[in-house]
């Protein structure tokens, strides 16, 4: 039609009322044969319910909600079937629900109450290092000296600093130590991040230091029982390190043993800063790579056997091979959450392929998500799920819709096929995970795109085939021939980490959102892939809702630390001063890097003009008029400063408090945590930490 130009408009029109229920069931049934999609998502809504509550249910409530679920199930079979997915969406948020409550409670275990220094000993089930860089051992079979075994915690941690290197650590040694223990500490603010929550579900009730040499009781051999595969590991990365030491060898210890105690934590920021320290968690992209090559290899080696290829299923039975390989690369690298996320995605979609189905979908996705989503309801609360789901489903939803575009591939030239899905893959996955990394570590890794396209490829195609090659040389003692061939690669990687990470503006701080925000972009998202029909753009307005409701998100206006050693306030210019350049620095790093704020806590100090070795720091600003007094020296001045209106924060509890101002010492901070306190219309608004995490299992004294 010559130069016309046709424009299409999308249109919305709202049934009557009346019609609604006539409409909802009419667009349910439209979406058969993907309904299934939706059982992970409302799995998902009902866990995010369970760890949003303020308190565990009684035990009545658990039977209701029991109930609800069997009864719902039950109607869902006697009603028309058009109307039975309406009934299953109670059911299947009440049994993510459901599987929350019980997995937490399955996993309980107690909890180190007060601070504790004595003897401890222990069998070590895990070897990594602190932010400190500090070799780091998590105990279990642990015994400490006047606690009985009633109150002693399933696994403590243990940093090791002072004088060591008396013995070699190894999983399933028994070994014993004089130290410092404490409970999990909870968040630096209310709503921030909670590692007292991650530590229940690993069973950790005890986190601390040790500056005593930790000593050998029994070797790995008497107290190894179920940990041969943690000591395999561990002699592995050894061996690796010691064919390629330094940075290389920790590297290639990492990606194949999930061992990171080998790399410095220079190195790692670097790792974080250019976006590639995803290269080191054994997770989608190595268990896929790995797998995938095996699958290849199987393949590749039984077609030159002619009359072996044309009688045999070659294609299911690599498919076995792959699946054993991810099964062992999965022991291996110590089973840890992540890993057997990966796992269970690549066996869904092997098992596809022994089934004579597609093996990369939608539904094979949604089939993982479920499996660990019941099986391990907590992976839903935390980066590597959200990150991992989030790219997968992004990629297949992209190279769906290009497979449709059949056209598009005729653009490049065949030998730019790879390239071109390299680019597509780190884009997509790159815009898919990056609001979930910039809520969960308040930074965007700006270059990360470049990084990785210029480091992904050397993965899959040098690093991950020469560590297949180390494994089958192995045993005749040739895997050096492996490991120096992914050398320069390894080597390459970690130069691009290096000089991207230098760049300026490498990295962009970014906010803290509220809690709700997450939640909304990905439901969003979900909506936008999975519907069918025009509806599914709905999932647009909430995605930009979300984001707008992050950027108009405040940032409380007065901090203060659990144990009342720094104080933060903010400023009209969005910036937050801060009331000692040293005490309280991992309290004072959170609240900085959830402001969006690159500062150092040195930095944040400076913007008061006090000197660091003042006792006394007196604080204005957003409506505050606060005074903080570090230690006895600034005890003494406390009836000097307690002006009215004014907030007096002191280290130490005082003998007397004067009247006229408002005193916080770390007893009134004892029960309540960190608080934060902002000031509209000159009412002010005060929030705890205990306020905010609620009655929970991990929460409770």
């Amino acid at each position: 039609m010559g130069g016309e130009t046709r424009v299409r408009v999308l249109t919305f029109s709202f049934p009557r009322p009346g019609r609604l229920p006539v409409a909802l069931l009419h667009a349910i049934a439209e979406q058969r044969g993907r309904l299934f999609l939706f059982v992970p998502v409302l799995l998902a809504i009902g866990i995010g319910l369970y760890f949003a509550l303020p308190r565990e249910p009684t035990a009545a409530g658990w039977a209701g909600l029991g109930a609800l679920m069997v009864a719902s199930v039950l109607l869902s079979r006697r009603i028309p079937e058009e109307g039975a997915p309406l009934v299953l969406i109670v059911a299947l948020v009440t049994a993510g629900l459901l599987a929350a409550g019980l997995r937490a409670a399955h996993v309980s275990a107690p909890v180190l109450q007060y601070r504790y220094f004595g003897a401890i000993e222990g069998r070590i089930v895990q070897i990594d290092r602190s932010a400190t860089d500090a070799l780091r051992l998590t105990l279990d079979q642990v015994v400490l000296e006047r606690v009985s075994h009633s109150r002693t915690p399933a696994r403590v941690r243990i940093s090791l600093h002072g004088e060591q290197g008396f013995f070699t650590p190894e999983p399933g040694m028994r070994v014993a130590t004089t130290g410092h223990l404490g409970p999990p500490p909870a968040p630096s603010e209310p709503g921030g991040f909670d590692f007292r929550r991650l530590a229940w579900f690993d069973r950790l009730g005890a986190v601390g230091y040790t500056r005593v040499p930790v000593l050998a009781l029994a070797p790995a051999d008497s107290g190894a029982a179920g940990l041969r595969i943690h000591r395999l590991r561990m002699k592995i990365s050894g061996a690796v390190q010691a064919h390629l030491p330094g940075d290389t060898g920790g590297f290639a210890a990492a990606i194949l043993t999930g061992d990171r105690s080998g790399i410095a934590q220079a190195r790692m920021e670097e790792l974080r800063r250019s976006n590639l320290a995803h290269l080191l968690a054994i997770s989608g992209l190595h268990m896929g790579l790995l797998t995938g090559f095996v699958f290849g290899l199987l393949r590749l080696v039984m077609a030159m056997v002619p009359a072996f290829a044309l009688r045999a299923p070659t294609r299911k039975l690599a498919a076995l091979g792959a699946l054993a390989a991810g099964a062992f690369y999965l022991m291996l690298s110590g089973g840890n959450v992540a890993t057997q996320r990966a796992y269970i995605m690549v066996a869904v979609m092997l098992v596809a392929v022994l089934l004579d189905r597609r093996a990369i979908s939608l539904r094979s996705v949604a089939m993982a998500a479920t499996l660990i989503l019941l099986l391990r309801p907590e992976a839903l609360v935390q980066a590597g799920f959200q990150m991992s789901f989030a790219a997968t489903v992004a990629l297949v939803a992209v190279f769906r819709w290009l497979s449709g575009e059949r056209g598009w591939r005729g653009r490049f030239p065949r030998w730019g096929w790879p390239i071109v899905s390299v680019v597509i893959c780190s884009l997509v996955a790159g815009i898919a995970t990056a609001p979930i990394a910039a809520a969960s570590f308040n930074r965007i890794a700006e270059y990360g795109l470049i990084a990785n396209l210029l480091a992904v490829p050397l993965m899959g195609l040098v690093v991950m085939p020469a560590a297949v090659l180390a494994a089958l040389l192995a045993p005749i003692g040739l895997e050096w021939v492996g490991l120096r061939i992914m050398a320069p690669a390894i080597d390459w990687i970690l130069q691009v980490s290096a000089f991207v990470s230098a760049l300026d503006g490498a990295v962009l701080p970014v906010a803290q959102p509220s809690a709700s925000v997450i939640p909304a972009l990905a439901l969003g998202a979900l909506w936008l892939i999975v519907w069918q029909g025009r509806a599914r753009w709905a999932g647009l307005p909430v995605m930009a809702l979300a984001l707008l409701v992050w950027a108009e998100t405040p940032r409380p206006m007065l901090l203060i630390a659990r144990e009342a050693e720094v104080v933060g306030l903010m400023q009209d210019d969005g910036t937050r001063i801060l009331s000692r350049a040293r005490a309280g620095s991992f309290t004072a790093e959170s609240w900085l890097r959830a402001d969006g704020d690159s500062a150092t806590q040195a930095e944040a100090f400076a913007r008061s003009g006090f000197d660091p070795r003042d006792t006394l720091v007196h604080l204005r600003g957003a409506g505050f008029d606060v005074v903080h007094l570090a230690g006895q020296r600034g005890l003494a001045q406390l009836e000097s400063v307690c002006l009215p209106g004014r907030i007096v924060i002191v280290t130490q509890e005082p003998d007397m408090r004067p009247g006229q101002c408002q005193i916080i010492s770390p007893d009134d901070l004892r029960a309540s945590g960190a608080l934060a306190l902002s000031k509209r219309g000159g009412v002010v608004t005060t929030l705890s930490v205990a306020q905010a995490s609620g009655h929970r299992h991990w929460t409770r004294p």
